[in-house]
């Protein structure tokens, strides 16, 4: 993807989440952590039960910034959305729900950003970078942060100038009781399947497969684990590997087809393995059907390799791990 470099706030927060010793970009999910942007004030909202998620993310992250990935909040009337228009540049946008007044606005991400200087003029500032949410904060606001992350407290950040005027906006970050499922209303591309409750984690692939002017990258990868005393997070440590592994060979196998998948309307598609003990299975589908066996044949020539002879070896918990892969225009 060929463009020029684009400056303000986009590369700040492109700075904050890449890693460019490793060449790499990530951003932690916290499991039903939920951004709320009302007029005036923010509230991050962050389940109890997710208490040792977010001590991950706050013992992983560096000294002067955390940066958060939130969950899809269903209980927002409108979402910010960015976007790359036909010149290259990023966008941002809310996108409400048809007939609703836009009164709570959802984002996908926040960062709390440690190195305000007091010669900024201002106690603390918010804004909105792409579709998320930037938080700048002193020093030592965000050491009380951490503090407070780490007891499980409540703990408010008011943004204005530091010249004893009134403030103009709150940020808060609270605790909940929330027991709703995650992924409501998302069904498998194989075969329909409701995945609803279904744990997952999103990806971010280090590796491009181009051709013919579109791409494809897996997203997100969804664990739907079949014995009730499984361990998700022993299961993802185990499988991060062949996870990788089988993710890079379907895109390999696909990308020679990626023109004709998307002229046939393919623009996701689906990866289920199902594994147990020395036993896998594989299917792929769009939309709730199988794709052709022609794709099937050049999945089967890249995955059998990985099965058989990959670094890693092959999980023998019983699951289904359901991958999905988008095909996107490059610019």
């Amino acid at each position: 993807m060929k463009r020029e470099p684009k400056a303000g706030v986009l590369a700040l927060a492109m700075n904050l989440f890449l890693d460019l010793r490793n060449y790499q970009y990530s951003l932690s999910v916290v499991e039903g952590l939920r951004i709320h942007m009302e007029m005036g004030h923010s509230y991050i909202e962050i389940p109890k039960n997710s208490f040792n998620e977010m001590q991950k993310v706050v013992n992983a992250s560096n000294e002067h910034v955390i940066s958060i990935g939130a969950r899809f909040s269903s209980e927002a009337d409108s979402h910010l959305v960015c976007f790359q228009n036909e010149e290259g540049n990023y966008q941002t946008q809310a996108n409400s729900k048809p007939g609703k007044t836009r009164t709570v606005t959802g984002a996908s991400f926040v960062v709390f950003n440690g190195a305000l200087k007091a010669s900024s003029g201002f106690i603390a500032k918010s804004s909105i970078v792409e579709d998320g949410l930037m938080v700048q904060i002193p020093p030592e606001t965000m050491e009380s942060l951490r503090t407070a992350l780490r007891d499980q407290t409540d703990f408010q950040i008011p943004c204005g100038r530091n010249d004893g005027g009134e403030v103009r906006e709150i940020v808060t970050v609270r605790w909940v009781d929330l027991s709703s499922p995650v992924n409501t209303g998302i069904t498998s591309g194989v075969d329909g399947r409701p995945l609803d409750g279904v744990r997952s984690v999103r990806v971010q692939q280090d590796t491009e497969f181009e051709s013919d002017g579109r791409t494809i990258s897996c997203t997100e990868v969804f664990y739907q684990l079949k014995a009730p005393d499984s361990n998700f997070s022993s299961v993802l440590s185990s499988c991060s590997v062949f996870q990788k592994e089988m993710a890079l060979a379907a895109c390999s196998a696909l990308t020679p087809h990626l023109a004709v998948l998307a002229s046939s309307g393919i623009n996701s598609l689906t990866l289920r393995i199902s594994t147990q003990a020395d036993m896998v299975e594989y299917q792929a589908g769009c939309g709730g059907r199988l794709l052709p066996q022609r794709y099937m044949n050049e999945l089967d020539s890249a995955l059998i390799p990985v099965i058989h002879g990959g670094s890693a070896s092959v999980p023998q918990t019983a699951m289904d791990m359901e991958f999905i892969f988008y095909i996107t225009h490059t610019i």
